[in-house]
């Protein structure tokens, strides 16, 4: 292209000059054109490269936002993730919490019966699980940093529920002490329908149809259960031998009557929990009120209607185990009462029952029989029904 010059005159006193060059004289010139392609050219790349980089940085802020929530999940156990679940509040958090302090209550069980290596009494026994209890609600509560007795208007409920608790163990020892042992486990159980009438006259909770025939099918599986432990275990045979002497009868009966004392004061306990867990906010202030008054005074017991014996080493390391357990299960039992109707939580506390009923068919350490396989299947029924169907509504 050749080179042309054109110039434009405005009246003389301005001149603008227009000059054209070809490529070969661009070339040959060298600095203009190339520092002008050099100018041009990251122009170009500058409006190009943008448009890649935004998408690229915005893909790269999502991954590190995804690898912070990824991480924490990764580092926590799914036991430790179901535990949290469970405790969290939510719809299912109260007969979650009463299932599991029911499975403890049954490792308990399976524990005291396969690694007993000597008799301990009954009050001695409550004396040991009543100190662990008490001093780990005292660490649980310092730990967390809340006062040690709680706010000042529940110290009533909190007095009421521990004596009330203390003459239910009182009184279920008493029992089980001179009636036969299936006998006093069935009068035991029925605690949680004491609990539910005991919430509908102090608590007026509404019980609903359903709710009614779930207690009564799991209670229903109960008698199916212990209907041949009591005829022929030798419930209604000592019962028989016992009516043979003088007064043996009449302390069966009362004895029998102790222990459905021992239910009803069981189930004003539940209700006075569930007060006192609600007014607290915290449901191991619950436990520690009862702790405080049951160690002195089971220590008391030990000393003054039994005589106490040494345990060995075997022997004291299962009773803190089970001090422990016993200390989670009764964490447990408070929460769930706090979060759940009383009538829904007490029907899945039979759940134990028919879990030490399996387990024991399993081990061969009890006959199966027709009884005890439609018992268990009555209360896991229940049971089933209450933890699917039960949480439908809000938790009041």
């Amino acid at each position: 292209m050749a080179a042309s010059a054109d110039t434009i005159t405005d009246d003389g006193n301005h001149t603008v000059e227009l000059t054209l060059l070809d490529n070969e004289e661009s070339a040959a010139n060298g600095g203009s054109a190339a520092a002008s392609s050099e100018e041009i050219t990251p122009l170009l790349t500058q409006i190009e490269r943008p448009k890649i980089n935004i998408f690229s940085v915005s893909r790269s802020r999502r991954k590190p936002r995804e690898l912070v929530i990824k991480a924490p999940e990764t580092e926590i156990s799914p036991v430790s993730q179901f535990m949290l679940w469970a405790w969290s509040g939510s719809r299912y958090s109260g007969l979650l919490c009463m299932a599991l302090s029911s499975v403890i209550y049954f490792v308990m069980e399976v524990l005291s019966e396969n690694f007993t290596a000597q008799s301990i009494p009954l009050f001695e026994t409550a004396f040991v699980r009543c100190t662990v209890t008490l001093i780990l609600s005292y660490i649980w509560l310092r730990r967390i940093g809340l006062p040690i007795f709680g706010a000042t208007h529940p110290r009533k409920l909190l007095l009421l529920r521990s004596l009330v608790g203390y003459l239910s163990l009182l009184s279920f020892i008493y029992c089980i002490q001179r009636i036969p042992f299936s006998l006093a486990i069935l009068l035991s159980f029925t605690t949680p329908i004491m609990a539910s009438i005991m919430a509908r006259i102090f608590l007026h909770e509404k019980l609903k149809i359903t709710e009614i025939g779930g207690l009564a099918c799991s209670f229903s599986g109960m008698l199916f259960i212990f209907q041949q432990m009591l005829t022929t275990q030798g419930g209604l045979q000592k019962t028989e031998e016992a009516n043979n002497s003088s007064f043996g009868g009449s302390n069966h009966i009362y004895a029998a009557l102790i222990g459905f004392f021992s239910s009803i004061t069981g189930g004003i306990s539940y209700c006075l929990i569930k007060a006192a867990a609600k007014a607290t906010d915290q449901p191991v202030v619950t436990v520690l009120s009862f702790a405080i008054l049951a160690s002195p005074a089971a220590g008391i017991c030990t000393f003054a209607f039994e005589e106490f014996v040494l345990p060995s080493f075997n022997s004291l390391s299962l009773m803190l185990a089970l001090g422990i357990l016993s200390f989670l299960a009764e964490v447990f039992l408070a929460h769930g009462l706090q979060l759940e109707k009383i009538n829904k939580a007490a029907n899945v506390m039979f759940m134990e029952a028919a879990l030490s009923q399996l387990w024991g068919i399993g081990t061969s350490s009890i006959a199966p029989s027709l009884g005890r396989l439609v018992g268990c299947i009555l209360i896991l029924i229940s049971v089933s029904f209450t933890m699917f169907f039960g949480p439908e509504k809000e938790n009041e």
